[in-house]
């Protein structure tokens, strides 16, 4: 194991960028930030003040080309990720990349075989895997704590809808937001789903729809080895972000519930209640975003294998693809229809 901390380059200064450097600077002492890049070179110069990151770069090419630069962070928009890890593997940096890695396989394939001819290291930026409800859960499963799993149930909503501006570049619902979800069912069961059957609407804002997305689903899963699954997602809940599992097992049942930001419990005459969920991803992941970040820089330092997987960045998208043309086409989709 290196004795050296990792130096990172960050490319992308938007919401999950400054989440990432906020993680690497106050929380992962194995690592150290060289330079910071976005195309808004403001933002990038907050980022910078903000965790003490001493060089912003005039661009990702600069991130790349600098020998003093182990490994970048991709957390620019998701239509630049293929063509940065490309870069990134061509240049011999090792790789954390945010989903998805693109909406089209052929570019994801692009991308991933880069990654194997350079030989460096790639992880997804699945952070929900490294949450420790979820994690307990999995480790339920696992362990046979339940017996054998035989019913999946995720809950995932947000609180509110992102904006229109951003809903037309997201690549839609089941890539932008459901794709966590489809990541966490194949995480959580330890199996592949084989078909997929969604039934959606809009529901929220009828500007989504016009925007050509969705914005309400309930998504059924069968996994090859029986478990059927269930995702239902919402782009806003009036009483904050939703974000539950539940598996039914032969010998009994794992459950999460919400977080919190604390656990008391007001009681009067006329109810009994407490305080709202932490509120949207940042709040509710931060310790998870910390972890995935830990995870890799180990991968790296100690020349393990990442822990989230090109693979596992390839698969959500074509169980995305496939829950779009189960909806277009009201019908069940078997992944093998779009897995091209």
């Amino acid at each position: 194991m290196s004795t050296q901390r990792l130096h990172v380059g960050i490319i992308g200064a938007g919401r999950i960028g400054k989440v990432h450097a906020e993680s690497l600077a106050f929380r992962v002492p194995e690592s150290r930030i060289v330079a910071i890049a976005d195309v808004n070179r403001e933002a990038a110069q907050a980022v910078a003040a903000r965790c003490g990151i001493a060089t912003v770069a005039e661009s990702s090419e600069e991130i790349l080309a600098n020998p003093g630069i182990e490994a970048v962070l991709i957390c620019s928009s998701t239509n630049t990720h293929a063509d940065l890890i490309v870069q990134a593997a061509q240049a011999g940096k090792h790789i954390f990349c945010e989903k998805p890695i693109a909406h089209n396989l052929g570019q994801i394939d692009r991308a991933l075989a880069a990654v194997e001819a350079a030989g460096v290291k790639l992880q997804i930026g699945f952070n929900r895997r490294f949450d420790a409800n979820f994690a307990r859960v999995r480790q339920a499963v696992v362990s046979g704590e339940i017996g054998s799993p035989r019913m999946l149930h995720i809950i995932s909503r947000d609180p509110g809808p992102p904006p229109l501006a951003y809903i037309r570049v997201s690549g839609g619902m089941f890539m932008d937001m459901t794709i966590h979800d489809f990541d966490m069912a194949r995480f959580l069961i330890g199996d592949e789903v084989e078909e997929i059957y969604t039934a959606g609407g809009v529901m929220v804002d009828p500007e989504i729809g016009l925007a050509g997305d969705l914005d309400t689903a309930l998504i059924v899963l069968r996994f090859r080895n029986g478990v059927i699954g269930t995702i239902d997602n919402s782009r806003q809940a009036a009483y904050g972000y939703d974000q539950r599992v539940e598996i039914l097992g032969s010998e009994g049942k794992i459950a999460t519930e919400n977080c919190y930001p604390n656990e008391a419990v007001i009681s009067t005459g006329k109810m009994v209640r407490k305080d709202l969920p932490l509120n949207f991803f940042m709040d509710r992941y931060t310790e998870s975003f910390a972890s995935e970040l830990r995870s890799f820089v180990a991968a790296v330092r100690e020349d393990q294998p990442t822990a989230v997987t090109g693979i596992d960045g390839r698969i959500p998208v074509v169980m995305g693809l496939a829950a779009r043309k189960s909806y277009d086409e009201q019908r069940p989709v078997r992944l093998e229809e779009v897995n091209g």
